[in-house]
């Protein structure tokens, strides 16, 4: 039986600020589990299908040999010294080493913030003798140059190591991978995604995150947790260790946990994305997104509805979640004060983070967003917004101050019972992969034509996927070497000008001369001429096109949406349908990650 659903297609302008929200309504079959299966792709289908648990269970057997830790520290030699105050001073083990995670970013960015440089400076005290903080008090006293420039130089010594030796390392990082970087799962090796413990050093965090700079401790077998099957050979703990707790779970996919010590967050050793557990969980955060098609009329009713309701609570509720859909805000968290850096997204949003203008810019019922997203990114955003809205933000901003909530009724946790209520596994992550998968199908429908070379198909992609990291908020600073890079490019495209032009010159010069010859020597050279200059043409057309794609690309981050929020089947659905091929938008790890939808992919699929 065919169903039918409305499409929901939306269009984004590319302009950093996304002034408007347009929905085209059309008609079709949709069958969300068999949709544009290809003919061909039955078998490697059963691949993915094949020993899925109908309850939570992920695995029945579960094998491994545990993370490989990083080497134990080094001590500097005897010739390398820490000063203070003008004077050599011999560190213990334990400060000596903190002091190397700071000498070795002397040159960074990092330590010229104030942030930095106290949490650094109280966590290095923690782990110096009584004797030592008696001594150091003061990090303006302390000298790190020396240790900076040993660090330096072991670089500069590794970049100059001969190919026997690199190979030498290459072939033992190659052992330690076949050691510790697969596992049988259900009697089958898979690959481990990272089996190696973070060493320690000094947190970076992102933006101004008020914990930059604090001690990552080094990880222990006593702080990591063991997960395998209960008949399988238990990871052995490093000599002399032991491991905190060995379980038995196979609801869970990870192999090994542990609590790291800045944040508090739980760090995993998981499969690889390329595996077949992780293929699946991509598959169904992608057909639930697509589901939302068939629902998304009615929630858009509904929260249009709450708009006008008597309880406060469900206006709020309303409003933020149209701005959700409309704005592909994230949700947001609670957070304790000073454990990260303040962000916020839609349900953490304060009174500070929004202006309200009868008009602006031409524009009724206009809406000015400037608060810091995820990663401390910042958000800047003018759009209108229906008037009903328009009102509610009024109403919900009365007698508040500046630092108290927008949405003081509700919190993500309602939110997303909420959502979830609509539509089973329905939250506001889903609504953000659904809007921007939409909106990326829709605009490489728009901008993509067979007639095209394929750097021009390749520049229409980027620009549709820049659609949506626009839509995303995914941001990015300039990298440091853009400047470098594109006056190399110029002088490239400037180089590449004159060849043409003399090319072209020589081109004339010898339809002068078969003019006059009339030769079939005369005539060969005219058209040996007029081959290098349509090769110069072309070369010069690939390079400005480079040239234009760098550009746009400058502070928009491409990344996040193709691998987090994008259903790579319709990248591998239009590569197929426009003849591009894959490697061109996907790079190995990606091919590896985005299997499933390579092998089930043809070019019919649309999201």
């Amino acid at each position: 039986m065919s169903r039918y659903v409305f499409r929901i297609v939306q269009v984004v302008n590319y302009s950093l600020k996304l002034n408007g929200h347009t929905s085209v309504i059309c008609l079709r079959n949709f069958d969300s589990s068999r949709q544009n299966l290809p003919k061909n792709a039955t078998k490697k289908r059963r691949r993915w299908e094949e020993g899925q648990s109908l309850d939570r269970q992920k695995w029945k057997t579960l094998e491994h040999k545990g993370p490989l830790f990083p080497p134990e520290y080094e001590p500097l030699p005897k010739n390398v010294s820490f000063y203070y105050n003008g004077k050599a001073v011999r560190l213990s083990l334990a400060a000596e080493e903190v002091v190397t995670f700071y000498a070795k970013m002397l040159d960074h960015e990092y330590t010229t913030k104030e942030t930095f440089q106290k949490n650094f400076f109280a966590d290095w005290r923690e782990e110096m003798t009584a004797e030592e903080r008696d001594l150091i008090r003061k990090l303006s006293k302390c000298d790190f140059q020396e240790i900076h420039k040993y660090f330096v130089e072991k670089a500069e010594e590794k970049k100059a190591m001969t190919k026997e030796e690199k190979r030498a390392l290459k072939e033992e990082a190659n052992k330690q991978t076949e050691e510790y970087g697969y596992c049988l799962l259900d009697g089958h090796r898979e690959k481990i995604g990272n089996f190696r413990v973070e060493p320690p050093g000094l947190f970076r965090g992102r933006g101004e995150h008020p914990k930059m700079g604090k001690l990552k401790k080094r990880i222990l077998p006593e702080d990591i947790t063991i997960n395998c099957s209960e008949d399988s050979k238990i990871p052995v703990a490093p000599k002399g260790h032991s491991w905190k707790k060995v379980q038995h779970d196979n609801t869970v996919t990870w192999l090994a946990s542990w609590v790291e010590n800045v944040q508090g967050s739980i760090k995993y050793i998981m499969l690889n994305p390329s595996s077949k557990l992780k293929g699946e969980k991509d598959w169904q955060k992608y057909e639930i997104a697509r589901k939302l098609k068939l629902k998304v009329d009615t929630i858009r009713r509904q929260y249009c509805s709450d708009w006008k309701s008597r309880e406060m609570k469900k206006r709020q509720r309303g409003v933020a979640v149209y701005f959700i859909d409309k704005l592909a805000l994230r949700a947001g968290n609670e957070k304790e004060e000073g454990e990260t850096a303040d962000t916020v997204g839609c349900c953490s949003l304060r009174v500070e983070h929004i202006t309200l203008h009868e008009e602006l810019d031409g524009q009724e019922n206009m809406v000015e967003f400037d608060f810091l997203g995820k990663d401390s990114i910042r958000y800047y955003n003018k759009v209108p917004v229906e008037k009903r809205v328009f009102k509610n933000l009024k109403l919900f901003m009365e007698n508040k101050n500046p630092e108290d909530e927008l949405f003081d009724r509700i919190n993500t946790t309602y939110l997303n019972k909420t959502l979830n209520e609509s539509m089973m596994g329905l939250t506001a992550k889903v609504f953000r992969t659904f809007n921007a998968s939409t909106t990326l199908q829709d605009q490489l429908n728009k901008l993509t034509h067979a007639d095209m070379s394929l750097e021009e198909k390749i520049l229409s992609y980027n620009r549709a996927n820049r659609a949506v990291a626009i839509l995303c908020n995914h941001q990015r600073a300039a990298p440091k070497t853009f400047e470098k890079s594109m006056q190399l490019l110029q002088e490239k495209i400037a180089q590449k000008r004159k060849q043409l032009d003399e090319a072209k010159k020589e081109l004339k010069t010898a339809q002068t001369q078969h003019k006059v010859e009339r030769t079939d020597k005369s005539r060969k050279l005219v058209e040996k001429k007029e081959k290098a200059v349509e090769r110069l043409e072309e070369q010069l057309k690939k390079l400005l096109l480079q040239m234009t794609d760098r550009e746009e690309n400058k502070v928009i981050a491409l990344g996040t949406s193709k691998l987090n929020y994008l259903d790579p089947r319709i990248s591998v659905a239009w590569c197929k349908k426009f003849g591009v091929p894959v490697e061109k938008i996907y790079n190995k790890t990606q091919r590896d990650k985005f299997a499933w939808a390579i092998d089930m992919t043809d070019e019919d699929y649309e999201f």
